[in-house]
């Protein structure tokens, strides 16, 4: 099986737009015929080492198109430039390895760079790294001409590859574990050492008669690479480190993370809401596993210690309380009597004094004075093997209910375990036979019993014994063993899962459930995985972000394609605590990672909203009509002094209507939404709110719902039609607003240069200019590149060009002025298609009714949260309807009141519209009758989408338009019911 990848996903277009329009400005000669002078000012330049990227422009140009860039995606501008570094933030699961990897082709495409290093932090990261170049070589080769690249493993006893790195003249990838090569870093510059420092220098920096008698790092040094670093604030992160990075040389350095701790020039942000809400994730479900009161034996946990004034531990106990006993957490020290801080309780009369208390880091523990012996994490007394069985046996169950789910839909489910003992899960027995701990047969106890079950039988044609293993690292003996997940022994455990990634996603393959050590979650990126369960027996110090970031991937069918199924695309954590803590847990860390607030509403939060003008245009409120509005949420309740949500707001209680002026009320579900927005439970749900929705096959089955569903359910195909002199004369106008076209320009440095035996050292700037590159006397084939770039024939291409009459600016600067042209003609032929599109039926192609019915059956499963409970029975499919937004809710809800309207439906997700720029899926569709029966398709309409992204929907909702108009069908876009003439 083979992933595949969609080049087309216009967020990671962007983020990869970021860093390449960071250098415009910079040129590019791109014929052959210009090879000698690209050496001088194209994007290479030749040493007596090798080839090298060179950077033309200087900082104020780079300040510039930085400032542009983060105005474009709604960063605040810096003032000043922070160095040649430039930062791109991009949630986990979004494609942020696939984002570095296409910017290296967008980098050479536009500039001609090759030179490129990618630092990790880890060797499971430079493992995923790896495993992406190999799974994305193709679809890169298809997407640039085949433009050849090598790439390997920075390795000090392979040198030959450093010395190809500096001399090639095709892109080299470098990648690098910065754990590995900063060992080869000097502790001190190579000026200040003395001779027998110099000799015990590692390889990289001592002269090597293989390599000319040169030290390999000036090869490196040479080609002025372009530096990539994956996880920053994992790398970076010592003196040390940064002295490495720095003794690369770099031309620039591209920072991609999803929490930068120093965000350098930051030119895209794509955080973890932003996903979520772009359904760019999976969503994620809880489901709660917790003990019920046990106060029978004497219970205690040992959850941390601590040495900073004076030694002491926490722990959580049970107290007597007024009601019974409670749990409670308190610090004790050497000598205290858990009898006493329990109030006496008799459980702890004898054995609970103190006795000892470790602070050493890894080694912590507490001891009472009969023996009694507790390391961090661990308890007596409670239900901790019980929780650990119950938590097994939810997930198994969570996973077969996907299993069903998702049958014949060609999607392999698989559920992940963490545990921090391996001897828990397999035990080696003195005769050299394995057999299972006690996590092993809880599984096989827990699978066998559901499985028996009816509603599973026979869902997975594979035996117990097949279905779950284990990913650990080995000792010599082959046995796998507890481990820190950054010892040697861990690199082939990293190895091995990237290396059956894709093995692991065949339906056909019997293994499903999966137990990995927890030090070895960096390891796991499975797009498939859609449970995820953690079983410690000691304290964890993993954030509940790295936990659900092992699952949060989109997944993949059999065929490797990407699944954007909402129904779908759902993480279940099985977790040993409240929905209501994991979920307070986990909006903390998002707070403290991401410098954001939730449930607090800015006064300018609803400057974007739209209105209808009385000419017809959509016109934002601004922010002084936000303002109001602000004023009038903190005055009637639902907002303190400080915009924070009060427990007044509360859309989720069927009763609930936003409290606005007259002025306001026409934005009430808008305002509403826009609140919502701001909380972060709503992000999460809870696995106990399920719900399967009832199907009404006496409507299904009802004449106004045939009647309906034969008008809307034909396919259609679309052709575009345009007329070139049309496209000639918009080509034209876009390049007449072009701003004027700069010459190249070349920034020369001058710096001191100290050579001693230490080496060759150049840290002082003695002066800097910049001057106009001369105008360049060869030029390349323009019309070719512009028929590559837009598919339009050369007669037209040349016709627009001597139009234009700005072909003088070609000789000025020839890349600049190819680059913008493309980019006019190319936006001025997409809004021509859209503008010519024609749709037509397909003879004998339609959405089969049957479809909905089926869907019922398999079992369509909701949340309480989201969910208007339809109360005529005969004008719906369904018992209840999904809404995204508070629109849609009232929609809903005035469909249902409305006695003109005989029946109405939600569109199923499947049911979609081919357009040029992807699929439409319309809202609603629905019969009223007055005098006649007259039948509508509406899409309800959300005023929150940023303008770009509302352009795009409104073109998709364009050709919806068209294809309904060709079927005949009432077809119009609206934000209530009363704007529907019934």
């Amino acid at each position: 099986m083979k992933l595949k990848f969609d080049p087309s996903l216009q967020y990671q277009q962007d983020a990869v737009s970021a860093v390449v329009g960071a250098f415009e400005g910079q040129p590019f000669v791109q014929t052959g015929a210009m090879a000698f002078q690209s050496l001088q000012i194209g994007g290479l330049f030749q040493t007596e080492l090798g080839l090298g990227n060179l950077l033309n422009i200087g900082d104020e140009q780079i300040l510039a198109n930085v400032r542009a860039v983060q105005e474009a995606n709604e960063i605040e501008k810096v003032a000043a430039l922070d160095g040649r570094e430039f930062s791109v933030e991009m949630e986990t699961g979004t494609g942020k390895t696939y984002v570095y990897l296409r910017t290296i082709f967008e980098l050479n495409k536009t500039y001609g760079f090759k030179k490129f290093i990618i630092v990790v932090p880890s060797v499971a990261i430079r493992e995923g790294v790896l495993k992406s170049i190999d799974v994305t070589k193709e679809h890169f080769h298809t997407l640039y001409d085949n433009a050849p690249f090598d790439h390997f493993v920075y390795d000090s006893k392979r040198l030959g590859k450093v010395r190809q790195f500096a001399t090639s003249n095709q892109i080299q990838i470098m990648v690098i574990n910065i754990q590995s090569f900063q060992k080869d870093v000097a502790d001190k510059d190579l000026s200040e050492m003395t001779e027998d420092e110099l000799k015990k220098l590692n390889v990289i920096n001592r002269e090597n008669d293989r390599m000319s008698g040169r030290r390999p790092i000036e090869f490196i040094q040479a080609a002025s690479p372009i530096v990539i670093i994956d996880e920053p604030q994992s790398v970076d992160t010592t003196e040390k480190s940064r002295r490495a990075i720095g003794n690369l040389n770099p031309m620039a350095t591209l920072r991609y993370s999803a929490t930068h701790r120093n965000p350098y020039n930051l030119l895209y942000k794509l955080d973890p809401i932003k996903a979520y809400d772009l359904r760019l994730v999976k969503r994620i479900e809880v489901a709660s596993v917790r003990s019920d009161d046990n106060f029978n034996d004497a219970y205690v946990k040992l959850l941390k210690t601590d040495n900073k004034t004076g030694i002491k531990a926490q722990i959580e106990i049970h107290k007597e309380g007024a009601s019974g006993p409670k749990p409670l957490k308190l610090w004790v020290k050497q000598g205290d009597d858990l009898y006493v801080k329990s109030d006496e309780r008799d459980a702890y009369r004898d054995g609970y004094i103190v006795q000892n208390i470790d602070c050493t880091p890894g080694s912590e523990y507490i001891e009472f004075n009969q023996g009694r012996f507790l390391e961090l994490g661990q308890e007596v007394g409670g239900l901790g093997d019980d929780i650990m069985k119950a938590q097994v046996f939810e997930t198994v169950e969570q996973h077969l209910k996907k299993e069903r789910a998702l049958k014949g839909k060609g999607i392999k489910v698989l559920s992940l375990f963490f545990i921090d003992r391996v001897a828990n899960y397999r035990i080696y027995n003195e005769d050299g036979t394995t057999s299972l701990g006690k996590i092993g047969q809880w599984f096989e106890e827990a699978y066998q019993q559901l499985m028996a079950k009816p509603i599973y039988k026979g869902l997975i044609p594979f035996s117990v014994t097949d279905v779950h293993n284990g990913y650990f690292s080995q000792d010599k003996q082959g046995h796998a063993k507890d481990t820190r997940g950054n010892t040697a022994d861990d690199d082939d455990t990293y190895s091995l899962i990237m290396r059956d990634k894709e093995r692991l996603l065949d339906p056909n393959v019997a293994l499903r459930f999966i137990f990995s050590h927890s030090a070895l979650r960096e390891g796991w990126d499975n797009p498939n995985v859609f449970q995820i369960c953690t079983l410690n027996e000691t304290q964890s110090a993993e954030r509940k972000r790295q936990e659900i970031g092992r699952g949060l991937r989109l997944p993949v069918n059999e065929n490797g394609d990407r699944v954007h199924d909402e129904t779908i695309n759902r993480l279940t954590v099985i977790a040993n605590e409240s929905y209501e803590d994991f979920a307070r847990t986990l909006q903390t860390e998002f707070e403290e990672d991401f410098g954001i607030k939730f449930g607090r509403i800015e006064k300018i939060a609803f400057a974007k909203l739209v209105r209808r003008a009385a000419d017809g245009t959509d016109v934002e409120l601004g922010q002084d009509e936000s303002a109001k509005i602000w004023g009038e949420l903190v005055a009637n309740g639902y907002l303190n002094a400080s915009g924070d949500i009060l427990e007044k707001f509360d859309p989720k209680n069927s009763h609930f209507k936003l409290d606005v002026s007259d002025a306001f009320a026409d934005l009430r579900a808008e305002i509403t939404d826009e609140v919502n927005r701001k909380l972060f439970k709503n992000r999460i749900v809870n696995v106990r709110d399920e719900r399967t929705l009832k199907f009404r096959k006496e409507v299904h089955l009802s004449a106004d719902f045939q009647a309906l569903w034969d008008k809307i359910k034909h396919r259609t195909r679309y052709r575009v039609t345009f007329e070139t002199a049309a496209l000639i004369e918009r080509a034209l106008s876009r390049i007449k607003q072009i701003e004027p076209i700069k010459a190249a320009r070349i920034e020369t440095t001058v710096v001191e240069v100290d050579i001693s035996d230490a080496g060759v050292s150049a840290d002082r700037q003695i002066s800097s200019r910049v001057r106009d590159v001369q105008q360049v006397k060869v030029l390349p084939d323009i019309l070719a590149f512009l028929q590559k770039e837009t598919e339009l024939t050369r007669h037209t291409l040349a016709e627009i060009l001597k139009r234009s009459g700005r072909l003088g600016e070609f000789k000025i600067n020839p890349q600049a002025f190819m680059a913008a042209a493309a980019k006019e003609i190319s936006r001025a032929l997409h809004d021509l298609m859209l503008e010519g599109i024609k749709y037509e039926k397909v003879a004998g192609q339609h959405w089969e009714m049957s479809r909905i019915e089926q869907d019922a059956e398999d079992g369509i499963v909701r949340y309480l949260g989201n969910l208007y409970e339809v109360q005529n029975r005969e004008k719906s499919l369904f018992d209840a309807i999904v809404y995204e937004s508070e629109v849609e809710k009232q929609f809903a809800r005035d469909l249902d009141s409305n006695e003109n309207v005989k029946l109405f439906v939600k569109l199923p997700s499947w049911f979609k519209i081919d357009t040029p720029i992807g699929t439409y899926n319309p809202d609603w569709a629905f019969v009223t009758e007055r005098e006649e029966k007259l039948y509508f398709v509406r899409e309800t309409k959300s005023t929150l989408d940023s303008e770009e992204r509302r352009t795009k929907e409104n073109q998709k909702i364009a050709c919806g338009r068209k294809h309904f108009d060709s079927l005949g069908v009432d077809y119009a876009v609206v934000t209530s019911l009363a704007e529907v003439a019934m």
